[in-house]
């Protein structure tokens, strides 16, 4: 069912090149989304309509959600699933809520001083996909940390569902109506993120988009990308585990299968230093999935080949390979898991021992969901306040100070060959400034 690779020994020079990884083509989908992006641009909610017909088999009267709609899916809510929603933003809200910054105002020399200024984005654009599966968790995350950020404003897109009129999922609207959010879009896929970056006669143009997509969504994000702030271009869900002989294979196991759930492509790599362990999770595999309402869905993502297990020699190989992988999901599932938890380099998000599954961060840890994947997280960061912050630096000097650093801009300007950058600091004075 699920495939094994043996590095135990010495490891490759290069294991991004022999690990698992899902098969994502992001750049030969941009020229299929390309004149999606531009029937947007030229002919605005016409071809969103259009596109989404085409698409999702909707005709839309207008693309924006009715603010009755969203407070209808709100009362409609079950009181179980209200409550869960609740707890969830609060405790994103405590997490997020710490992540603020302060502006910051360093003296450089006496009358000279540089200040850091943490501005929000002005406008933001918040995709939630759909499909096969529900997300309103992914509208706690993505609407949370804009809001703490002190966005000003934000709209959010979720694809038209048939099932529901048009309209997208009512736990999806009823999420929105619990954070307040009454701008609400009929609109899944490339058209939806070309209709942020443009805008259309319904929709005003954003400053930056984020959130979770299909490759289509990711097409487009990284097309537009310039005219538009993006967060990532997010691909399948992967969750790698590091586990050695004290891990239990039933809780290997069931982490897994549920981010297998996902989707066929999604990614599951377990790295382990044990045999035994690699041997009871293949057991194991089977009838929990058997149990599952999507087996058909997880035994194809288990079984592809971005899902595997990789054996180790050693704890410490065990960390250069999942720091190789730099998955989006990480759980250290060892003896002494913070200490190797602590030592982890590249991962979207750390998960540390038994009682920390990917399930508990999806919904409820209070850390964000959406994080970087295919290895971005060697790089890159996952969605927070600072995603929705941009640092501009203030700078305040007195004539006097300016006079003391002019010797030093001249001989710099002279040296790169721009004079007129010293002579900008010359016409400032009444005196000449030495080279």
């Amino acid at each position: 069912m699920i495939s094994r690779i043996d590095l135990r020994g010495s490891l490759p020079g290069d294991l991004r090149d022999v690990l698992p990884r899902a098969d994502l083509d992001v750049e030969a989908a941009l020229e299929k989304v390309r004149p999606i992006c531009e029937e947007v641009r030229h002919r605005g909610v016409a071809a969103v309509r259009e596109l989404t017909a085409r698409f999702d088999g909707v005709e839309l009267e207008s693309t924006r959600v009715p603010v009755e709609a969203i407070g209808r899916a709100l009362d409609e809510l079950p009181t179980a699933v209200r409550a869960a929603l609740e707890e969830s933003i609060r405790r994103a809200r405590l997490v997020h809520r710490d992540q603020r910054r302060t502006d910051t105002t360093t003296r450089v020399v006496p009358g000279g001083s540089v200040t850091e200024r943490w501005v929000p984005v002005g406008r933001v654009g918040l995709y939630v996909p759909g499909g096969r599966a529900v997300y309103p968790s992914s509208v706690v995350m993505n609407v949370v940390p804009a809001q703490e950020a002190g966005v000003g404003s934000l709209a959010v897109t979720s694809p038209a569902q048939r099932e529901f009129g048009g309209l997208p999922h009512p736990t999806i609207l009823a999420a929105c109506a619990l954070l307040g959010v009454d701008e609400v879009y009929s609109v899944g896929g490339a058209q939806a993120v070309a209709m942020f970056a443009y805008g259309t006669e319904e929709c005003p143009p954003v400053n930056m988009v984020t959130g979770p997509g299909n490759i289509w969504v990711a097409a487009a994000k990284r097309l537009l990308k310039g005219r538009i702030g993006i967060d990532s271009e997010a691909g399948p869900t992967e969750i790698a585990i590091l586990a050695d002989e004290t891990a239990d294979p039933v809780h290997v196991a069931s982490d897994l299968i549920s981010q297998a759930e996902h989707d066929v492509i999604a990614a599951a790599v377990l790295v382990t230093t044990s045999p035994e362990l690699a041997d009871a999770v293949e057991k194991e595999l089977p009838g929990q999935i058997a149990a599952t309402r999507h087996s058909e869905r997880i035994t194809e993502a288990l079984g592809g080949r971005q899902s595997g297990i990789v054996l180790v020699s050693s704890v410490d190989d065990g960390l250069k390979v999942v720091d190789a992988y730099a998955a989006e999901h990480l759980e250290i599932q060892t003896a002494d898991a913070h200490e190797v938890a602590a030592r982890v380099r590249n991962a979207g998000a750390i998960f540390v021992g038994p009682y920390a599954p990917v399930s508990l961060g999806d919904y409820m840890a209070g850390s964000n969901h959406v994080l970087p994947t295919g290895g971005c997280a060697c790089h890159s960061s996952g969605l927070s306040v600072q995603t929705f912050l941009r640092g501009i630096h203030v700078v305040d000097y007195t004539r006097e100070a300016l006079a003391e650093a002019a010797p030093y801009v001249c001989a710099l300007a002279d040296a790169e060959d721009l004079p007129a950058h010293g002579a900008a600091i010359r016409a400032r004075f009444d005196w000449e400034v030495p080279s």
